[in-house]
């Protein structure tokens, strides 16, 4: 898509991606594209204008093959993010005892 020696890009796989990507996950494992490109098409995949009328879970780019759910292109955008699965800062620990805590009521 990207030839990185010559610094040519790909528009047509920018501006339709559903032509070049079969897949939100195909999206994610392309090393020849940046974060952000990946970020910019797997946002216009979620976009409301690729929502397939009859069924507004389903995402369907113009020229791809196939739809795919939303939660494909979410969890496509997701797996972008390398930060931890869980809450900010780890699982919370209580300093309390839960069995005080009801007691006292």
């Amino acid at each position: 898509m990207i030839d990185r020696d010559d610094n040519i890009v790909d528009l047509n796989a920018i501006l339709h991606p559903g032509s070049v990507y079969n897949h939100p996950r195909d999206v994610v494992e392309d090393p020849a594209i940046s974060i952000g490109e990946k970020r910019a098409i797997l946002a216009s995949w979620a976009s409301d204008a690729a929502s397939v009328a009859s069924n507004p879970a389903l995402r369907e780019l113009p020229g791809s093959y196939a739809a795919v759910t939303i939660d494909d292109v979410i969890e496509a955008l997701s797996a972008l993010d390398c930060g931890p699965k869980g809450p900010p800062g780890g699982k919370p620990a209580r300093t309390k005892s839960v069995a005080r805590v009801g007691a006292a009521a």
